[in-house]
């Protein structure tokens, strides 16, 4: 595929609706502060079980509408109060363990970074890979909860990407673009790396492999 036609294709998918972000569907307005980025870490826990996206971004903003907006929010909330808002967002299948899961990340990120992400970028200094093995050690989240949250965050976290991962690379493949991260980066503005990265992943969820 010449270059021009991926990067329409691209930029096609951007514009979409399957262009929004997870974090715009959740209602987080992503910046460089503690409070959204916070936000999106839980996002990133609820989207990484085996659950449909769309009961995962109703349990996320279940939980921020009950006030559970911050670390130590989440953490001073009682665990009640947490599956509460988790069954209230439909997030019924893992909502004990998961109610249990954020209290305990929430506490951790209190106690090992002051409740801001910020301090887990500049203790990883510019090492993505480093970045995600800090991510994973907070309770809930693995690798998939680490993928989503710096494919997401890449948008403010500019040194994050392009974060491509396996997910979205195989939705690169289903609709017909390279396979390939940096191949992909230069089809799109790199502000629009977390949308072409949501879109990706949604049409890896979403269609029929091309050809099939």
């Amino acid at each position: 595929m010449a270059r021009s036609e991926a990067s329409a294709r691209a930029r096609a998918l951007v514009a979409d609706e399957a262009g929004r972000t997870y974090a715009e569907e959740a209602g987080i307005r992503l910046k460089d502060t503690p409070q959204p980025l916070y936000q999106l870490l839980v996002l990133a826990h609820l989207l990484s079980a085996r659950i449909r996206a769309a009961t995962a971004v109703a349990a996320a903003r279940a939980l921020f509408e009950a006030g559970m907006r911050s670390p130590r929010a989440m953490r001073d909330a009682s665990w009640q109060e947490r599956v509460d808002a988790l069954g209230e967002g439909g997030y019924r299948r893992y909502d004990e363990r998961t109610a249990t899961q954020l209290g305990e990340e929430a506490g951790l990120l209190l106690e090992k970074y002051g409740g801001d992400l910020r301090r887990m970028r500049a203790a990883a200094d510019g090492d993505v890979d480093a970045l995600g093995a800090a991510l994973r050690e907070m309770p809930g989240i693995g690798p998939a909860g680490a993928d989503i949250f710096l494919r997401e965050v890449q948008g403010v976290w500019p040194d994050v990407g392009p974060y491509l991962d396996e997910r979205a690379l195989e939705g690169a493949r289903r609709a017909g673009l390279p396979a390939d991260r940096a191949a992909l980066a230069e089809l799109v503005p790199g502000k629009d790396l977390p949308a072409l990265a949501s879109a990706l992943v949604r049409t890896s969820l979403d269609r029929p492999a091309k050809g099939s």
